[in-house]
């Protein structure tokens, strides 16, 4: 079972510049060129994850329960995002974190996510399942 290395109040951090691909582009062309909120959503998940990895044992996996963001200002292309990450909740097998995601000193997204360590094959089983009954 998974390794309850961390406690409420244990932090992780990641840094990402923004590219071109992390954009608010869609099928239909470019919106802004600026960071999209479902790439700084990604990354946020990451820097959570980031926890995930070093709990898990071998036969286990994390899988996201939830994602909430507010974001509060842009990133601009080149621009360095500093992710913090915070746990304020473990309990059984859920982690859930508090994020705040920065440009420099200017916030530009704060939120809250969650994953559950389940093992691999539960996983597994439980995506078989709904390949087999079509979704």
């Amino acid at each position: 079972m998974m390794n309850q290395r961390f406690k409420t109040g244990d932090k992780k951090y990641y840094s990402k510049t923004v590219t071109k691909e992390d954009t608010a582009a869609f099928d239909s062309g470019m919106v802004h060129p600026v960071y999209a909120t479902f790439a700084l959503g990604r990354d946020a998940e990451w820097v959570c994850r980031l926890f995930v990895l070093e709990m898990k044992d071998e036969n286990e996996e994390g899988i996201g329960t939830f994602l909430n963001i507010q974001h509060l200002s842009p990133a601009l292309l080149g621009q360095t995002v500093e992710f913090e990450a915070e746990i304020n909740e473990l309990k059984s097998n859920s982690i859930n974190c508090i994020f705040t995601a920065r440009v420099g000193n200017r916030i530009i997204a704060t939120g809250t996510q969650g994953q559950k360590i389940l093992p691999k094959d539960k996983i597994n089983n439980l995506f078989n399942s709904l390949i087999e009954n079509n979704g």
